[in-house]
């Protein structure tokens, strides 16, 4: 089993006993976004889903996103001048670096995250419920077309 089968299988898990029901639309959705490292929006979604589903609506995408959100099984990147991202891959909180120019999400490994974040909270006495760590730059591609 994979790792994106197991994100699966744990998404389709937490879901229905939400009380949600699994379409075949809505299965594929899931697929996508267990198997999907480069954080997607919904947009781009659908349009990866519309040669397999034509008649599946933009409103069913966002409706299954909605649903992740509130069981906690997808991270939702907000931005103010580009579209919602989301990571189903690795749902909590964690760092990521973020192309300025093409908008490319990657999750770099940060294995000390945990312990900062724990460091925080013992010097500020702060109960932190969620962080947000990004890093703006270039990526790999965008630097190679720009001879950096």
């Amino acid at each position: 089993m994979t790792v994106g089968n197991t994100r699966l299988d744990a998404m389709v898990a937490h879901l229905r006993r939400q009380g949600h029901r699994i379409s075949p639309q809505r299965l594929e959705i899931l697929r996508e976004l267990a198997g999907s490292p480069d954080h997607p929006t919904a947009e781009a979604l659908h349009r990866r889903l519309l040669p397999r589903f034509p008649a599946m609506s933009l409103a069913t995408v966002y409706k299954t996103i909605t649903a992740l959100k509130q069981c906690g099984e997808i991270l939702e990147l907000q931005f103010s001048d580009r579209e919602n991202r989301y990571d189903a891959i690795h749902p909590t909180p964690h760092p990521h670096c973020i192309c300025v120019e093409c908008g490319a999400v990657a999750d770099p490994p940060a294995p000390d995250t945990e312990r900062f974040v724990a460091s925080l909270v013992e010097a500020s006495g702060y109960a932190i419920s969620s962080h947000r760590l990004d890093f703006f730059g270039l990526c790999p591609r965008c630097r190679k077309k720009h001879g950096v």
